[in-house]
């Protein structure tokens, strides 16, 4: 089963919460919203499900005009970020709830529950109640009822967030195995770039209601096609340095200069904003054509085995994703390198002029 938004729109009280969305999603694809809380990938949801209509545009599925089609006669499952179980139910009857309401025979109900609860390992667990299970069970248990009714489509609004890291790492791999063999579309939405990342598929970046860009997930992340996509799509958000070019060389700030490399020579003189990844800047030189830059540290904020080093100069505000642990005083002087074959060059207006090669950028 194919899907098609085609100008969808929800206006509701002259508030604006998705608007002119353009969309197809095709038979066993797996397709993430990434976007900021707020951003209206629950309501792209909503309007995909049938559970609100659009105030204008169509939804088609296989080609088929749905858009006023409610939920309930539709063959769409969605599962949220609460973990939404019967509790006076087993595990086993609240798999099998959506198929006993299909009027499945119990033989198949039968066969149908303990395949998908074993896919999700949780075939221990079916003669349990939902309260007697871990939150990470607790979720396999809701995403298995939505699995096991093969419906046309599968949505996932936020579904791990609220698990711990560990269980997220396992879940996200499952569902990218699950999905493999099935002509299911799945759509799942999170605030997480690295999330999008880690799932793969086509991305689609929302802001405000509006599709920003929409692509394949690594198409999107490398090559964002406006200063606004380059922002969403990083976490943290990507560097951004007002900059110009003229005489075979680019200044930041007119305190930082350096000579066009072989990627940028093809680019007009003018204005410009140069983006940079965090996980780009260094705390040592790694390429000839790296830039020194002289600053001091603001924030050493450290997550696990990561460190978020947040500096500063006169001119800059930077922030660098660094792996391990590396504790600075604030205030503390350092020098940073910025790998200059890395940048992103976008017009004052936002769109994306040259791209970093993927061969230069490599994995993400």
């Amino acid at each position: 089963m194919s899907l098609t938004l085609e100008h969808v729109s929800r206006i509701v009280d002259n508030q604006i919460y998705i608007e002119d969305a353009c969309l197809s999603f095709e038979p066993g694809s797996f397709n993430v919203l990434v976007g900021r809380t707020l951003a209206g990938k629950t309501s792209l949801m909503r309007l995909m499900a049938g559970l609100d209509k659009p105030t204008s545009g169509r939804i088609l599925m296989n080609g088929a005009d749905v858009t006023g089609v409610p939920v309930r006669h539709r063959n769409v499952s969605m599962v949220y970020q609460q973990f939404i179980n019967y509790p006076t139910m087993t595990v086993f009857e609240n798999i099998a709830s959506p198929l006993r309401q299909a009027g499945m025979d119990k033989v198949t109900i039968e066969r149908k529950v303990r395949e998908t609860a074993e896919m999700l390992h949780i075939e221990s667990f079916l003669g349990r109640y939902p309260l007697e299970l871990s939150g990470g069970q607790q979720q396999r248990t809701a995403m298995a009822r939505a699995l096991v009714k093969d419906a046309d489509l599968i949505l996932f609004d936020e579904p791990l967030v609220n698990l711990d890291y560990k269980l997220r790492e396992e879940l996200r791999q499952e569902m990218r195995e699950l999905f493999k063999a099935r002509r299911t579309i799945a759509v799942y939405a999170t605030t997480e770039p690295n999330e999008a990342l880690a799932l793969g598929g086509t991305t689609t970046i929302l802001h405000e209601g509006r599709v920003i860009q929409s692509g394949k997930t690594a198409d999107v992340y490398h090559r964002p096609q406006q200063m606004l996509a380059a922002e969403l799509f990083s976490e943290p958000p990507i560097n951004l340095m007002h900059g110009r070019i003229a005489d075979n060389e680019v200044s930041f700030e007119d305190c930082l200069h350096f000579p066009l490399n072989p990627d940028l020579r093809g680019i007009g003189e003018g204005e410009y904003r140069f983006g940079l990844r965090p996980s780009h800047i260094g705390l040592v030189p790694s390429n000839d054509d790296d830039l020194e830059l002289a600053v001091t540290v603001e924030l050493a904020e450290i997550s696990g085995s990561e460190t978020f080093l947040h500096v500063r100069n006169e001119h800059f505000t930077l922030v660098l994703h660094l792996q391990g642990v590396h504790e600075y005083d604030v205030d503390a002087p350092i020098r940073i390198y910025i790998p200059t074959h890395k940048l992103f060059v976008f017009e004052p207006a936002g769109r994306l002029v040259q791209a970093p090669s993927r061969r230069v950028l490599g994995g993400i």
